[in-house]
């Protein structure tokens, strides 16, 4: 066992002596990869759909898909206009409204515009149905005609509270695109256009706030989040990274050689995604903040422990030589441990986190790669001054009285943080899934704040259901039209919502229309055949763009139900899907019954169905660490019992979380995996010095704890405090989920840090207490270490 990691070791001495002797070619080489992987990058472009978060064969997706391609896209832009006078219905304020109306047309890709003042209002007049505009050229009519017009509005079921809100002060205007999907650049070409009239109107009408939101401007808002996350986190990063490896390491020129690296390893992961034809979203961008984060740690333990020879008195190429034949077993494990974690992220519902994944596995590949060839290449060309130091540094003597603790209370420790932390993992089961698509923005974001403002007037979380009859034609059939009424009664009477839009409440109107608007006739025709006349010439009345092919489908075998929610939970958003759901079982025919769609339902669904996948995927990750630890220490049980510290810091995140916040999104599930596979990295190079105390040393277990300490216990310190730091710039973000990302693997690092160093090292000595007896006569103990010149790597 003992000459196996010892050839392996001096296989890598070996080959850095011949890096070093080959510097220049190394540099080249190192170049000619960078540029030519890096040259991809060229490709990379900013998704502008929010359906990239759900993979084909996400159910939800498919579902809303089906019902897009049978009923018009929903992709749309929502301006809320709220006047300061409070009144829509004045002359001036329904002029703004007319006029940003007809100008929407000309936004690229609209297929429909509707508002208060092109809502087709229907009346008889004599055996006549007259079908116009509800408001036409507003600044030519008196106040009679505006309070006629206002009160039709607020009696309208169709208006009230969707584009008009109950006491006529705010009003809405709800413009539908259909993209051809040919580029990334046709959303934001809409958005542009959107906005620059949005300002036109507000300057012209100085007297109206008005706010833009809808899921155009939620698809844009993606893009320009990841964007703004660039601009601002990268410079924020690399300047970080610079500062606290130059002040562990005390060299420029070693500082500079660590940014080479990073940067060489962050510019091979973007050129992968961009050849690979990923298209960027705010989640896939935090890769290079990731990616820089974990590539310093490889660098860090090389460097620290060249720095540790150095004092000691060794020349720069020995000391270099020396500094990667003790680490390279532990770089290499942590690295192919750490690509293990981020590749299970592929078993994600959400393909951006695949992306992330893929992407942050390439970087991490590209940091091992040029830590152990790049670096020491670099160094040896560089001038490093590092004073000689016969004595330990007052870190060291604080890892050694560390260990000396946590030898001397190992029985109080385990049981302490043991139970501790059970006690908070208890609470992982209190844990609620919410998403909601508003609030994965800070308020630097223009969709955030207008969203906010448009949610205080009208809902923004449509639910849709498309209700089959029996056969074409079977929307006007009675009973089915009765059937519609009821559901239609039943929705607006459900917590949350806001706005029901039914096409029963047309056919109600068309009959009244065509009794001469008596009120009595306001209900569901009696005679399929009559309703199917009035449809039919209600249809023949209708205006290019403003038909009913948005609420029937093309045989008319089924119509479109929206039931809108204002803010709710997605439990609470489950809540009102169960009850649908049990009134349709009980009070329609089979044939009508339906399942609720639209991108607030895929959102409500994706957290569990993220959980449950990454559930999967982090527990062949577990096996596989596993496993990679029982070969990679030769040593079964060392590798399993990694598997304590390496999995309770994640749990004991989730509890803590659950007491923290109380509410996860869809991120979260991801958060075991990418954990995983960077705690893991402190318990290997903590293990890895215990095994070489044990098998070269020929310490007890006592004494291989204090070696540990002393020759890692600062490398991972300061590798958790990079590592806490450059996910603090994570929570800097834009984007929520990013955000939450960070936070959880923040936390998730300290506890990793916590348990590494004072549970694991208790775990190890109760562990071996009775083997420690047998050999007790055979090794040093811990009374019998050499001095601490000779606790060297």
């Amino acid at each position: 066992m003992k000459s196996y990691f010892k050839h392996v070791e001096d296989k890598a001495a070996d080959l850095t002596r011949s890096f070093i002797r080959y510097r220049w070619a190394v540099i080249i080489v190192s170049l000619i990869l960078a540029t030519l992987v890096g040259s991809g990058a060229q490709h990379l472009g900013f998704s502008t759909n929010y359906r990239v978060f759900f993979s084909d064969a996400n159910p939800e997706l498919q579902n809303f898909e089906k019902f897009q391609n049978t009923y018009t896209k929903n992709d749309n832009f929502l301006f809320v206009l709220a006047p300061r006078d409070g009144e829509v219905f004045t002359a001036n304020n329904l002029s703004a409204v007319e006029e940003l109306t007809e100008r929407a047309w000309k936004i690229p890709y609209v297929i429909r515009v509707d508002s208060v003042t092109n809502f087709q209002h229907t009346f008889a007049e004599g055996e006549d149905l007259v079908v116009e505009d509800l408001v036409k050229n507003a600044e030519s009519h008196g106040e009679v005609y505006l309070a006629e017009r206002r009160a039709v509005a607020l009696a309208e079921p169709l208006l009230k509270n969707q584009l008009i809100n109950h006491d006529g002060s705010v009003t809405a205007i709800n413009v539908v695109l259909q993209y051809p999907e040919k580029g990334f650049l046709e959303v934001p070409e809409s958005v542009e256009v959107a906005r620059a009239l949005k300002a036109d109107i507000s300057e012209k009408y100085p007297d109206l706030e008005i706010y833009l939101t809808g899921v155009s401007m939620l698809n844009n808002a993606f893009a320009e989040t990841g964007m703004l996350d660039g601009q601002t986190l990268m410079p924020l990063m690399f300047g970080l990274i610079f500062i606290l490896v130059w002040l562990v390491i005390r060299s420029l020129s070693a500082t500079f050689s660590v940014f080479v690296v990073i940067s060489f390893s962050t510019i091979l992961a973007m050129g992968f995604a961009g050849l690979s034809g990923i298209k960027l979203t705010p989640i896939s961008m935090s890769a290079p903040i990731v990616i820089l984060t974990l590539a310093v740690a490889d660098s860090i333990h090389i460097l620290i422990s060249f720095r540790g020879y150095l004092r000691e008195g060794l020349n720069k190429i020995d000391a270099l030589v020396e500094a990667v034949r003790v680490n390279f077993l532990a770089v290499s494990i942590t690295s192919v441990t750490t690509i293990v974690g981020f590749l299970m992220l592929n078993f994600s519902d959400a393909p951006p986190y695949w992306h992330l994944g893929n992407m942050t596995a390439v970087g991490i590949a590209g940091a091992w790669l040029f830590s152990l060839t790049l670096l020491p290449v670099l160094i040896s060309l560089l001038p490093v001054k590092i004073k000689t130091q016969s004595s330990p540094s007052i870190s060291q003597k604080l890892m050694d009285k560390l260990a000396d603790f946590v030898i001397a209370r190992r029985n109080f420790l385990l049981f302490f943080f043991g139970g501790a932390t059970l006690a908070v993992i208890a609470f992982i089961p209190t844990l609620q899934f919410n998403d909601q698509w508003v609030e994965y923005f800070d308020e630097r974001i223009e969709f955030r704040v207008d969203s906010d403002k448009a949610q205080e007037h009208f809902g923004l979380y449509p639910i849709e259901y498309s209700v089959p009859a029996i056969g074409p034609g079977g929307v006007s059939e009675p009973e089915y039209l009765e059937n519609l009424e009821r559901f239609t009664e039943f929705l607006r009477e459900q917590p949350g919502v806001t706005h029901v839009f039914s096409f029963s409440d047309i056919m109600k109107r068309l009959n009244r229309n065509m009794h001469e608007d008596q009120d009595t006739y306001y209900k569901i025709p009696a005679d399929r055949e009559l309703s199917a006349q009035y449809l039919l010439l209600y249809e023949l009345s209708l205006p290019y763009g403003l038909d009913l092919n948005d609420r029937i489908n093309i045989n008319k075998s089924a119509s479109r139900i929206t039931a809108t929610l204002a803010r709710s939970s997605s439990t609470e958003t489950k809540e009102f899907f169960a009850r649908v759901e049990n009134w349709q079982a009980e009070n329609w025919p089979e044939y009508m019954h339906t399942s609720p769609t639209s991108a607030a339902v895929m959102f409500t669904y994706i957290s569990k169905r993220n959980f449950d996948n990454m559930i999967k995927g982090t527990s062949i990750g577990i096996l596989a660490i596993s496993l990679i630890m029982v070969l990679a220490l030769r040593n079964v049980g060392l590798g399993l019992l990694s598997l304590v510290p390496n999995t309770l810091p994640i749990l004991a995140t989730f509890g803590a979380w659950a007491l923290l916040i109380g509410e996860v999104g869809f991120s979260i599930a991801t958060v075991a995996s990418i954990s995983l596979g960077i705690v893991v990295d402190d318990t290997v190079h903590f293990l890895s010095k215990y095994l070489r105390a044990r098998r070269e040393q020929g310490f007890n277990a006592e004494g291989a704890i204090r070696y540990a300490f002393h020759n890692v216990g600062i490398a991972i310190v300061v590798n958790t405090i990079i590592l806490s730091f450059g996910f603090l710039v994570m929570m800097t973000s834009a984007f929520k989920m990013n955000v939450d990302l960070g936070l959880m693997t923040l936390l998730s690092i300290v506890f990793a840090l916590i348990l590494d160093f004072l549970f694991l090292p208790a775990l190890l000595l109760i562990g071996s207490k009775a083997r420690t007896e047998k050999i007790n006569a055979e090794t040093k103990t811990s009374s019998e270490l050499p001095k601490l010149t000779q606790l060297s790597h």
